[in-house]
């Protein structure tokens, strides 16, 4: 079984990005599951075959503990560690060739309290990923990829896990997609249009940040996905395929 961690930002394509790989596995004849992660999100765009939804409520955990939602947050996302041993059976019962595992919205509670990175590495024994979702909207500028490539560097420090960088929502940015994936294969083009944007301290900080960021190769292969017309899959299950699989994709 093969685990492909899906990380983001809130509103970045998470869930829907699940569905399409979900749905992609599926139709090229591999058994794919999904575990929903999230013990918040209202609804989802795909059927859940394990959700720890149903082994913490938000809902409950505010009114017995008094919380607000960000603080039921907080301890549910807690709790999900707590069920691990529930969570483990019910991934072993399905037990799939991909389980695709949808991350909280919030990933600052899932990557950085100590919850996040224990589930990662104990909910299967097996090969796994994470797909890091660079949401198109936001990363239109220079400053703005910069620091989204930070947190990308940052969330893959935390998991310790492999990790292919997919740039979302494509549709809705028209010709910045371009210099998007310019920025990812031509430092001085980013570094140019940071300088464009910003002077002083900012451009300082900015350049130091990406330069320390180059030598990880923060960004090259950024894939570009549409999830309206699903441009860009076959190319994100080729990157997965060359990590997990050894090169072994599977047939279209």
């Amino acid at each position: 079984m093969k685990s492909i961690f899906i990380a983001g930002t809130a509103g970045s394509g998470k869930s829907l990005l699940t569905s399409k790989i979900n749905e992609y596995y599926t139709k090229n004849g591999a058994f794919a599951a999904v575990l929903n992660l999230d013990p918040g999100v209202a609804s989802l765009p795909y059927s859940c075959d394990i959700d720890v939804r149903d082994h913490v409520d938000i809902v409950s955990i505010m009114k017995k503990y008094d919380l607000g939602p960000n603080g039921a947050m907080i301890m549910a996302n807690d709790l999900i560690a707590s069920k691990i041993d529930d969570i483990k059976l019910e991934i072993d019962n399905v037990n799939p060739d991909y389980l695709i595992v949808d991350t909280p919205g919030q990933i600052e509670l899932f990557a950085y309290r100590s919850s996040g990175p224990f589930l990662v590495q104990n909910l299967t024994e097996d090969e796994k990923i994470s797909v890091f979702l660079y949401d198109g909207a936001l990363v239109t500028t220079p400053i703005n990829f910069v620091s989204i490539a930070l947190l990308s560097t940052s969330i893959r420090l935390r998991l310790g896990l492999p990790t292919v960088n997919a740039l979302t929502k494509v549709d809705l940015i028209g010709e910045k997609l371009k210099d998007i994936l310019k920025w990812t294969s031509n430092l001085s083009s980013l570094e140019n249009a940071i300088a464009s944007e910003t002077d002083g301290e900012t451009y300082t900080l900015a350049s130091n940040i990406l330069r320390g960021l180059n030598l990880g190769g923060f960004a090259q292969g950024l894939i570009p996905i549409s999830n309206v017309t699903g441009e860009g899959m076959v190319n994100l299950e080729s990157s997965l395929s060359r990590m997990i699989n050894l090169g072994e994709e599977i047939e279209d």
